[in-house]
């Protein structure tokens, strides 16, 4: 019997709890052995909770006990996550964890350490939820050259783009409906702004080009810009708004940036709505893989956690998992980097056109017959700087998206 031990007890630790406790004996099965619960930790008390009886408070108790051989961290934040889960992997635990902040702040580290104790640091479960990517990243995808990872990574964005785009809709009324379902935070900022998509971004271009992305250094652009106007124009086209975490490799360059997309109704991601995830990874032999599935949620994150429990079980004293050097990837200024641009003006067509086409050459026009006093327009692809640029030589800019085929 191997013990194991959940640090924290809210949404996804009471989740991987009760994912233990439905598929017991599928799960022993697949590990090989039989997997105990022995501890879970949190501050809080929970009466009349069976959990109780297992609920300790001081991590030291986990900490000492030589018969917890496995430690899964769902509390969050870094810390005191990384004091925990840097102590644990010292005296010789493997760890397991859904949190992103964590991988994205200390990952190289983290994996340092395990790799020198025989351990394993695994976090499947830190991005896309339950949708497997770092497994597949770190084991299935190894022979190819991964040259683009491009994903929709936070369900909350996604859930009111997609309602934003299918019943036309404002951005605050899609949030605070967002927020009375429980799928958005009351302090929306990690999502709504991008943050969490560019933690995730970083972590899966770090595994993929194997060294440490910092994601503070990513170029990061969240949705509360964008209107139902914009959808408008986006719906005439025949295109989407997506929130986009993309990494991408071009000749010696590196990219990476968060950012709301237009995407058209070929692009592999553009059926992806409501609050599922999807990654799209393109590499040099295989092509493009799509994964796709529930990228947050309760139980979705716990059975990736809990995934990644059975793999350490399988594997107590040898080191499954890829690392990444400490050493920076250097990414290449996102003002280098080529996409078409929609963007919307103010104005009547016949006037502004001749200004328009001198600062960005030839356009594609896009007019939208209920929405009056401006138009939209396409540019050819040309690079963000040369966008800035031009866009400072015309009056009456409203704003622009990046456009993806």
């Amino acid at each position: 019997m191997i013990n194991v031990a959940v640090l924290g007890y809210g949404t996804v630790g009471s989740g991987v709890v009760e994912v233990f406790n439905t598929n017991r004996e599928s799960i022993n099965k697949k590990a090989g052995q039989e997997i105990n619960v022995k501890y879970v930790l949190d501050l809080r008390e929970f009466p009349g909770d069976p959990v109780m009886d297992i609920l300790v408070h001081d991590y030291n108790v986990i900490l000492n006990d030589p018969e917890i051989e496995v430690i899964a961290e769902v509390m969050g934040g870094v810390e005191p996550a990384y004091t925990f889960v840097k102590a644990a992997l010292e005296k010789g635990k493997s760890v397991c964890t859904s949190n992103k902040e964590l991988v994205a702040k200390h990952g190289p580290e983290l994996l340092k350490i395990a790799r020198e104790h025989n351990r394993n640091f695994l976090f499947e479960a830190s991005v896309g939820g339950g949708i497997p990517i770092i497994r597949p990243l770190n084991q299935s995808l190894t022979a190819d050259e991964i040259t683009k990872i491009t994903g929709i990574l936070n369900g909350t964005t996604n859930y009111i783009l997609t309602k934003m785009s299918k019943e036309g809709l404002d951005f605050d009324t899609v949030l605070k409906e967002a927020q009375d379902l429980g799928y958005a935070e009351r302090n929306p900022s990690a999502d709504v702004d991008g943050f969490d998509a560019c933690r995730k971004i970083a972590i899966l271009a770090s595994l993929a080009y194997g060294y440490n992305v910092d994601y503070e250094e990513i170029y990061t652009e969240g949705i509360t810009k964008i209107t139902d106007i914009d959808f408008k124009y986006a719906n005439k086209m025949g295109r989407s708004i997506k929130l986009f975490g993309e990494a991408n490799k071009v000749d010696d360059q590196f990219y990476a940036y968060v950012a709301p997309v237009m995407i058209d109704s070929n692009h592999p991601l553009y059926s992806v709505n409501g609050v599922f995830n999807g990654i799209l990874v393109k590499g040099n032999v295989l092509g493009d893989v799509m994964f796709y599935g529930s990228g947050a949620g309760k139980l979705p994150t716990a059975s990736a956690v809990v995934s990644d429990i059975v793999d350490a079980v399988k594997h107590l004293n040898t080191n499954i998992m890829s690392f990444w050097s400490s050493k920076k990837l250097e990414l290449t200024d996102i003002k280098l980097s080529e996409k078409k641009f929609f963007v919307r003006v103010k104005g009547n067509v016949d006037e502004k056109l001749a200004e328009v086409e001198k600062a960005f050459g030839k356009v594609e026009i896009i007019e939208v017959e209920d929405v009056k006093g401006e138009f939209g327009f396409v540019t050819d692809v040309i690079t963000e700087e040369k966008y800035e640029e031009a866009s400072a030589q015309v009056d009456g800019i409203i704003t622009r998206i990046r456009m993806e085929d």
